[in-house]
């Protein structure tokens, strides 16, 4: 099938054209049709799936098809389209697919933390049809009275279950309520929890479902491999791998904030060009860092969790865990970065002693083991006894990271820790973000 046969006016499939694709992928294939029909729909769909066209494609098609004649269409646009993103760089990234797709003819901006508000008030007062927003920046700006978003006509949650596990729950719930009752809901998932099914059946109206991925199911073309590794000669392999080739560009994910700057600062004393991109960069820092990476001036784009669902990073060779991450389904997240529309990459961790209970939730996860390859040279010593991890944050405490929703606080090798009273309000998403 062709993006031909979906429904999709020539304009649209000129800007498709433009862009290389010739063939949909299963989640546009089976979503477009419906989204042009004006269904709500309840769609699971992993990173690199193609979701985003998905969504904007039929979007950009109904709100063209219904849009103001002669008189009005000098007025100042009024916002009849909201997307919500969990992070600035996806919110970003949606954007500028309406703005590549819509070829400059439907206004729109994103809207996020960590910059001020004058730029993005100018944008709204000058008039958009679509908003790309965070939840919590969006509900700073209709307490400001700056946003009216009482002419909406579809919402879009893109990646809602990302949006949840980092806090926004209350937050999308808030938005929803100040929205009209008649619109259009469309809801991108990647797993569906409990809570995001509660979510989808307050929101949606008889919703016709897709699904693409398998829950938890990493992108089949993804080669994935484990090097067993001394806790304190991570550095040194990640070293080797680069400079034999073994790994290209790559994102490399750690835990920590702390310590992305860390090796950061020790690879480029080695001379690999690498730099890092986590919540307290401020975006100008992001934005350079991404530019950097895609036109091939650094190597190592050096990344936390918040770079697991947010970046989109075309023909990304090679995904570096140079730490597992503690929650098994984020390891998923991560090696989705590459693996994308239809492209094969490879997916790299680098595992101590201390992480072996990690992978094998990860691997439980999974359904099946992990391919291992030691590397000649950097043999593990089976002398050195596992240790507790501890995430820690730049000023050295350890780092609070709260557990996913329905689940407690996760220990070494999986196990619930004592309960704990976690933070209940939900995070904002002002500059700093969870990473």
């Amino acid at each position: 099938m062709s993006f031909s046969q979906l429904g999709l006016t020539p304009d649209l499939l000129r800007a498709v054209a433009q862009q290389g694709y010739t063939d949909p992928t299963p989640v546009q294939r089976e979503s477009i049709p419906l989204v042009l029909a004006g269904r709500d729909l309840l769609a699971g769909a992993q990173t690199g799936t193609g979701k985003t066209a998905a969504f904007v494609l039929p979007m950009l098609q109904r709100l063209a098809a219904s849009a103001p004649r002669n008189g009005h269409a000098a007025q100042r646009p009024r916002i009849r389209a909201l997307v919500l993103a969990p992070t600035r760089e996806l919110a970003i990234q949606v954007e500028e697919s309406i703005r590549v797709y819509g070829s400059g003819r439907t206004r729109s901006t994103a809207i996020y933390g960590g910059v001020g508000f004058g730029g993005q008030y100018a944008a709204l007062r000058r008039g958009v049809e679509i908003v790309v927003a965070t939840p919590g920046r969006l509900l700073d700006h209709t307490r400001q009275g700056t946003i009216d978003l009482a002419a909406v006509e579809i919402l879009v949650l893109d990646e809602a279950d990302r949006m949840l596990d980092m806090g926004f729950i209350r937050d999308i719930r808030q938005v929803i309520s100040l929205l009209p009752a008649r619109r259009q809901n469309l809801l991108f998932s990647a797993t569906f929890s409990n809570e995001i099914r509660s979510l989808a059946e307050g929101m949606l109206d008889r919703p016709a479902s897709v699904q693409v991925t398998p829950r938890n199911t990493p992108v089949a073309l993804i080669e994935q491999v484990i090097h067993p590794v001394d806790r304190e000669r991570k550095r040194e392999l990640l070293v080797h791998l680069v400079r034999t080739r073994e790994i290209d560009q790559a994102l490399v994910f750690t835990r920590t904030k702390h310590g992305a700057n860390k090796l950061v600062e020790q690879l480029n004393r080695e001379g690999i060009a690498a730099s890092a991109i986590h919540g307290n960069k401020s975006q100008p820092q992001r934005i350079r860092a991404l530019a950097d990476f895609r036109a091939g001036r650094i190597l190592l784009l050096v990344a936390t969790e918040v770079a697991a669902r947010g970046l989109d990073i075309e023909e990304l060779p090679h995904v570096v865990n140079y730490e597992l991450p503690m929650v098994p389904s984020d390891y998923v997240h991560r090696i989705g970065r590459t693996g994308r529309a239809g492209s094969s990459g490879i997916a790299v961790s680098l595992v101590c002693v201390d992480e072996g209970p990690i992978l094998r939730d990860i691997e439980r996860l999974l359904g099946g083991p992990i391919r291992q390859q030691v590397i000649p040279g950097f043999e593990p010593d089976r002398s050195i006894r596992p240790q507790p991890i501890l995430q820690r944050n730049g000023g050295g405490r350890p780092a609070r990271s709260g557990p996913r929703h329905g689940q407690r606080p996760v220990g070494i090798g999986g196990r619930p820790t004592t309960p704990r009273r976690w933070a209940s309000r939900p995070r904002r998403d002002r500059g700093a973000r969870v990473g």
